[in-house]
């Protein structure tokens, strides 16, 4: 686990095979995170294949994707505040990236990979949090890049909606 002094966010990475691009993943997210985030999160990096199964037993699409994030609660914290008691022990949820879309997307965006894992794992977060592009007029997109520019990172997810994705 990674941790930082004075935050409230604790953050793990596991995988069968966790490539060297995504070595400090966690503490980075720490930094990046927004400052309100609180609570332990696990980032798995997972193959496509268990990705297509994830993505089809738990949104019922039957392709990869590149990020899902899992909620540990059915109610997540409203966009912007803590966790329900902001304690970096409670569970805020999982993140699973999918290794291969990311290897693809880290190439089409012209970047490295660990540049695209932050990405992934901060829009994954950022859904932890409560923030729903899908729904929130805008409210996560803002709040996406306004982190990523502070992190010094390209365009985010949302940013790059408009174009076609490897998924």
């Amino acid at each position: 686990m990674s941790g930082t002094a004075g935050r409230r966010l604790v953050v793990s990475v596991s995988g069968r095979h966790v490539p060297a691009a995504a070595r400090g993943l966690g503490r980075w997210l720490i930094g990046a995170g927004p400052a309100s985030a609180a609570g332990m999160v696990d980032i798995a990096l997972v193959s496509d294949s268990r990705m297509r199964q994830l993505n089809r037993e738990f949104r019922g699409v039957a392709k990869a994707t590149d990020v899902l994030s899992f909620p540990a609660s059915d109610e997540p914290p409203a966009p912007g505040t803590r966790a329900r008691t902001g304690h970096a022990d409670e569970p805020l949820g999982d993140i699973a990236i999918a290794l291969g879309v990311a290897e693809r997307q880290a190439r089409e965006q012209g970047h490295a990979l660990r540049t695209e894992l932050r990405i992934l794992a901060l829009h994954g977060l950022l859904h932890l949090l409560g923030y729903d592009h899908e729904k929130d007029n805008g409210r996560m997109r803002r709040v996406e890049d306004r982190l990523r520019r502070r992190a010094g990172l390209p365009a985010g997810l949302i940013a790059r909606a408009g174009r076609v994705r490897q998924t």
